[in-house]
């Protein structure tokens, strides 16, 4: 979004006549041809996966009654927005680029590629891109933007109207609606009403859990901190509605202290209540003014504006600049906006996880109306956790493995993960409602008689303790196929998540004991001088996953996005060759085969 809505503005400021930066989910598709010029900006999930708001547009696009004449006298520009630390980087910018191309648009340059591994982030590549964008659009219609020098022009900085009008009621104006103290209601109008969460506002949240049980599965004084969480609806003894392999995405809650700080920084009014309206016609919030909700600000703060552990974009300091009433911090911020300053914008930002309300302490002249700030203060995200418990095994609780995150930074400052610290430091049964939402994740729970090839190390073991316990479940009542699975960690002393778990199932009658045909493999990465990996035990099990895959088992993997997946897969390539007899390149077909068949999920998160 803070991508596209740079593209957006520069598109303003070099004259063009009519800009609308839109949401791919509320653009009409079968609108596409009667258009004549269009940037997508694509970010990229998953394996390659296109984020939730592409989803439906591109199934539209994949329609077999398009034909290669269908975008013709289109001109269509495409940026990436992807790791390259991920094995399929950038693949859903890549695959629209080639579908627009098939369908006959044209296109104003080469697609770009944001890598957030560049020193600068993604925009090391977008800068040099949307100069050649704006060049190439200016040769083919130089109607289109008959100011085209000024859009990178230092000399005629300006600065126009938010896109936001904030409503202010004081305290005494307002009489509290009874259905607005329900924290379910309270959640959905603040973040409904919020300009950057408008076009994903999911709603009330269908469940306020409470957490019943936290154990630390990782040995105390080590540099890993993973606990086991236990959720349940303490307003219902209803079973919750979940299916292994699902997501919980969860809102975090903000250290209210720094909330007030935030506030107080900015000089507004904690207890004033307002209401939020998107100026330009935007149509996007209906009704008049007096239907719509009005919220306290403080609350509004708290549950949509993240101002304790996003950092801001480079527009929040170009912005920043116009209200600073010290020259020498106005010039540090023009510098920092500038194309000259992006690199030292990136260390003194990004690499230091700098928050808005740390940035707006290191300014002290500057005072932003508040209308800015909603505009461009990064929208507080829910975080999702895959489900590592089963619904036939826990109808009304939902479990989750969740790693503490902290690091430093080149300076040595501490940082700490919103979600993970504020769930870390709740205390069980004492009353905190986490909302939470469920949604489908990317492992399909499989069949009872379909066998399981699972690798999940490190975290990456939280759905597959879903899986397991379900298997479990259905083998006390049906019959059910084996199971493999290919645990790792770096010592069995410090790190062999739910140790007893496992052995528990991979002994007897268990679903991954041998005598039920499946198996439990543990690789202890530092516990001898050589490193073991997952993939060296998959290796050496090459004859049990070849024999379990010719029984059309179905692959599941999860865990870190760094070199896990591909490690795994040039195993899973390597037991095909030898146990198969083919060739490499033979291994790879099969295995992509194996994936658009649905019979290898892959899961993973960085």
């Amino acid at each position: 979004m803070d991508a596209a809505e740079r593209v957006g503005r520069e598109a303003e400021r070099g004259g063009c006549p009519a800009v609308d930066v839109l949401s791919m989910d509320s653009f009409d598709p079968s609108r596409l041809p009667s258009e004549r010029f269009v940037v997508f900006v694509v970010s990229t999930t998953g394996q390659g996966d296109p984020p939730d708001s592409m989803k439906g547009f591109w199934r539209y696009m994949l329609r077999k009654d398009l034909d290669r004449q269908w975008l013709e006298g289109i001109h269509h520009a495409v940026f990436g927005l992807g790791d390259s630390g991920y094995q399929k980087y950038n693949f859903a910018a890549k695959k629209l680029d080639r579908r627009l191309l098939h369908l006959g648009a044209e296109p104003v340059l080469e697609i770009g590629l944001g890598d957030d591994q560049h020193p600068s982030g993604y925009e090391g590549a977008l800068d040099p891109w949307l100069l050649s964008m704006w060049k190439s659009l200016n040769e083919i219609n130089p109607s289109l933007l008959p100011r085209v020098s000024d859009i990178n022009d230092p000399n005629l900085s300006f600065l126009g109207d938010p896109k936001v009008h904030v409503i202010y009621y004081s305290s005494n104006e307002v009489t509290q609606d009874p259905i607005l103290l329900d924290s379910n209601k309270i959640i959905s109008s603040a973040r409904s009403m919020s300009p950057a969460l408008r076009f994903h506002a999911d709603g009330e949240p269908p469940y306020m859990l409470q957490m019943v049980k936290k154990q630390c599965l990782t040995k105390e004084g080590t540099d890993r901190d993973v606990r086991h969480f236990e959720l349940e609806d303490p307003s219902s003894a209803m079973a919750i509605n979940y299916k292994i392999g699902d997501a919980l995405e969860i809102l975090p809650s903000q250290n209210p202290s720094a909330v007030d700080a935030f506030i107080e920084r900015c000089n507004l009014d904690p207890d004033c209540y307002i209401t939020i309206r998107v100026r330009s016609g935007d149509k996007v919030f209906k009704g008049s003014v007096e239907q719509m909700d009005r919220i306290k600000l403080r609350t509004f703060v708290a549950l949509t504006m993240d101002v304790v552990s996003a950092s801001p974009r480079r527009y929040f300091f170009e912005v920043m600049s116009f209200f600073a009433t010290s020259e020498r911090e106005k010039e540090r911020l023009q510098y920092f906006a500038s194309p000259e300053g992006r690199d030292d914008l990136y260390q003194y930002n990004q690499k230091e996880s700098r928050t808005v309300l740390e940035v707006l302490e290191d300014f002290p002249s500057v005072q932003m109306p508040f209308e800015w700030l909603v505009q461009l203060t990064p929208p507080l995200k829910k975080r999702a956790f895959s489900i590592s418990s089963s619904p036939l095994a826990h109808p009304n609780q939902i479990h989750l493995t969740v790693s503490v995150v902290a690091w430093v930074t080149p300076f040595k400052r501490t940082r700490r993960g919103l979600c993970s610290t504020w769930l870390a430091g709740l205390n069980p049964n004492k009353g905190n409602l986490i909302p939470c939402w469920i949604h489908q994740g990317s492992l399909p729970p499989p069949r009872p008689l379909v066998p399981l090839v699972l690798i999940g190390p490190g975290t990456g073991c939280a759905p597959f303790r879903a899986f397991v316990e379900e298997r479990a479940a259905q083998a006390a009542a049906e019959p059910t196929a084996p199971v493999l699975f290919f645990f790792g960690c770096r010592n069995q002393e410090n790190d062999f998540l739910y140790k007893d778990f496992w052995l528990t199932h991979a002994q007897d009658e268990g679903v991954l004991s041998s005598k039920r045909g499946g198996g439990f493999f543990v690789a202890f990465s530092r516990d001898q001088p050589q490193k073991v990996y997952v993939q060296h035990k998959i290796m050496e099990q090459s004859s049990r996953v070849w024999n379990l895959l010719l029984s059309d088992a179905v692959i599941y993997i999860a865990g870190s996005s760094t070199k896990m997946p591909a490690d795994v897969t040039a195993a899973l390539e390597e037991v095909i060759c030898k146990e198969g007899g083919v060739k490499q390149a033979d291994a790879s077909k099969w295995l992509r085969d194996l994936e658009r068949a649905g019979r290898l999920n892959i899961e993973t998160w960085s």
